[in-house]
């Protein structure tokens, strides 16, 4: 489900051909500076996720930290860190998953969940999914449910928010940018 949010989107950047030719990439820390756009973004969030069921929010590395931490709290719920190898200070679980351009590998503490929790995974932007879908399985590994998915913004030619439907997880965005 995403929105129109048409106020926030205006605060998106777009710069073109980066990180390489032809790629136009959307920098949403405008949005995040913006006093406006960084609350509306974290309330807008919030309000799409209320009743989902989930006991936490967790965020990807490192944009989904601030925008899952501030719905974590707007929401009520505690907060997990999703973080690339080798980052987390204590015992952790991890799950590889390949990139176009190699591996990578996503980790949480081993006891970040309690039995029978469910999570709503956020991150910034969804575009192919790959990271968000590596979390996910994670999760399920350990035997958490993903209530949802919930990014600020969905580049829906690159597919990653139908990967993330397609493993049963409902995604929830708050703009698009078509032909990104």
């Amino acid at each position: 489900m995403t929105g129109s949010n048409e106020d926030l989107k205006r605060l998106v950047r777009t710069i073109p051909d980066y990180p390489k030719a032809g790629v136009l990439f959307r920098d949403i820390t405008p949005l995040l500076g913006d006093a406006f756009g960084f609350r509306e973004s974290v309330l807008r969030l919030a309000d799409m996720l209320r009743g989902v069921g989930a006991q936490k929010v967790a965020g990807i590395e490192a944009r989904g930290f601030i925008l899952g931490g501030a719905v974590a709290a707007e929401l009520g719920l505690g907060f997990v860190p999703v973080r690339k190898k080798g980052k987390l200070p204590y015992d952790t679980v991890g799950l590889d998953y390949e990139l176009e351009y190699g591996s990578d590998r996503v980790e949480i503490h081993v006891d970040a969940f309690g039995p029978g929790e469910r999570v709503i995974l956020i991150d910034d932007l969804i575009a192919t999914g790959g990271t968000a879908l590596a979390a996910v399985n994670l999760f399920r590994t350990v035997g958490v449910d993903v209530a949802a998915a919930a990014c600020v913004v969905d580049l829906p030619e690159l597919g990653g928010n139908a990967r993330l439907v397609n493993a049963d997880v409902p995604v929830f965005t708050l703009m698009d940018f078509p032909g990104a």
